[in-house]
C-alpha cells in the first residue's frame, strides 16, 4: 500500500517519534509503550515530550521544545503539560516525526542520473510501462528517464527485462535506461539506442570507455565489478551529462520519495569509495566520496531538505591510525552539522 507524506505525518504531524540523537533506551521505551503497546481500539494515554528540539514538520517547519502526543499524533505544540500526563524529558535531544531507517544508501539514490523512476513497487511489464508513461509527463524533451539499482526481474511476473519494443510502447519520445543492480545488465528503448549507437560511433570521450553495444532488442550487457563494460559505459555517459542542478533535483526526488513512505530519518551507509574524477569503470555503487554529498548539503543550506540524515564514512585504509579518514572528517565539510544533517 502506498501512503502520502501527509497521511503518514498527519496534521500537523504523526507522533511515531524517533529519538534521533541517541536518546536513552528508557525514554525510547516509554514512547514505544505508549504509542504501540496499547490494544487496538483502546484510547491512548497522552504523552508530553519536553525539553527537546522537536521538528513538527508542519507547514511552517516549526521546531518546538515540547509537544503533546495523543492517539499517535501531535495534538498540541508548546504549553504546559496538564496534571497527571506522562512527561518524557528529552534532555535537549532532537526528535523527528516518522520512521527511522537505520541502514540505507539514500545518498546513492540521490545521485542517480536522469529522471530516476521508482520501479520497486511494480509487479509486471505492464506496470513498468504504466509507471514509465506516467513519469514521462514530467520529463522535458531530450532528458533521460532512468531506473537503476533497486529492482530485480524476479519481482515481475515475466521474470525478465522489458524489451526495446515494450519500452517504446510506454515512452516513444524520451530515451529510457533501466539498469539492474550494481553492474547491469541494462535495457534501453529505440531513442536511447540511437543515442548510445552515436556515442559508440564517435571519438571516445575517455581512453578506457568501452562500447555500449545495444542489441536489437535493447539489451546492454553487464559490466564487471572492475574494468568496466557495456552497462558501466552507459552509466558513465549519463553521469557525464549530469549538471549540479540535475543532482539537486534527483536528491530532492529521493527525499520526497522517502517522506512519502514515512521515512523521515536515515543513517546512510555510503558507497564503495572511489575518489577522483568520473571514470568508465565505475559502477552504480561507486561515486566520488568527496563530492557525493554536495547536492544534499546544498539543499540543506537552502532549507529545502525534507528528511534528516546521519552519515557514516566507509574508508579503505591499511594504516590502523586512519590518518586519511581523520583528515577527511576534519576538512571535507565546512560549517557542517545540525539537527537535520
Amino acid at each position: 500500500m502506498k501512503h502520502s507524506r501527509r497521511e503518514f505525518l498527519g496534521t500537523p504531524a504523526s507522533a511515531t517519534i524517533p529519538l534521533a540523537a541517541g536518546a536513552p533506551n528508557v525514554e525510547a521505551a516509554q514512547i514505544a509503550q505508549t504509542t504501540q503497546a496499547t490494544p487496538a481500539g483502546t484510547p491512548l494515554q497522552d504523552v508530553v515530550l519536553t525539553n527537546g528540539r522537536i521538528h513538527t514538520m508542519d507547514a511552517r517547519n516549526t521546531v518546538a521544545s515540547s509537544v503533546t502526543i495523543r492517539n499517535g499524533r501531535i495534538a498540541a505544540v508548546g504549553g504546559n503539560p496538564p496534571p497527571g500526563v506522562k512527561v518524557v524529558d528529552l534532555r535537549g535531544r532532537t526528535v523527528v516525526p516518522g520512521l527511522i531507517e537505520g541502514h540505507v544508501h539514500i545518498v546513492s539514490l540521490a545521485n542517480r542520473p536522469g529522471y530516476h523512476t521508482i520501479l520497486e513497487n511494480t509487479t509486471s511489464i505492464r506496470e513498468i510501462q504504466e509507471t514509465l508513461a506516467a513519469r514521462r509527463k514530467s520529463v522535458p524533451e531530450g532528458q533521460w528517464i532512468t531506473s537503476m539499482g533497486g529492482w530485480h526481474p524476479n519481482q515481475w511476473t515475466e521474470h525478465r527485462h522489458p524489451t526495446l519494443k515494450e519500452l517504446d510502447e510506454a515512452v516513444p519520445d524520451r530515451p529510457v535506461l533501466l539498469y539492474e543492480r550494481f553492474t547491469g545488465p541494462a535495457v534501453t528503448n529505440s531513442t536511447g539506442k540511437k543515442l548510445f549507437d552515436a556515442m559508440d560511433a564517435a571519438a571516445p570521450v575517455h581512453p578506457d570507455v568501452k562500447k555500449v553495444a545495444v542489441s536489437d532488442s535493447g539489451a546492454i550487457a553487464a559490466a564487471g565489478f572492475a574494468g568496466g563494460g557495456p552497462s558501466a559505459s552507459a552509466l558513465f555517459h549519463l553521469r557525464r551529462m549530469q549538471t549540479f542542478e540535475d543532482k539537486k533535483r534527483s536528491t530532492l526526488d529521493a527525499m520526497t520519495y522517502s517522506a512519502s513512505l514515512g521515512l523521515t530519518a536515515h543513517l546512510d551507509e555510503v558507497l564503495f569509495p572511489t575518489p577522483g574524477p568520473l571514470q568508465p569503470s565505475q559502477i552504480l555503487s561507486n561515486l566520488d566520496q568527496y563530492r557525493m554529498y554536495d547536492s544534499w548539503i546544498a539543499l540543506h543550506r537552502e532549507e529545502r531538505a525534507l528528511v534528516r540524515m546521519q552519515m557514516n564514512f566507509l574508508q579503505n585504509q591499511a594504516d590502523p591510525a586512519l590518518p586519511e579518514l581523520k583528515e577527511r572528517l576534519r576538512n571535507q565539510f565546512q560549517f557542517f552539522g545540525d539537527d537535520m544533517l
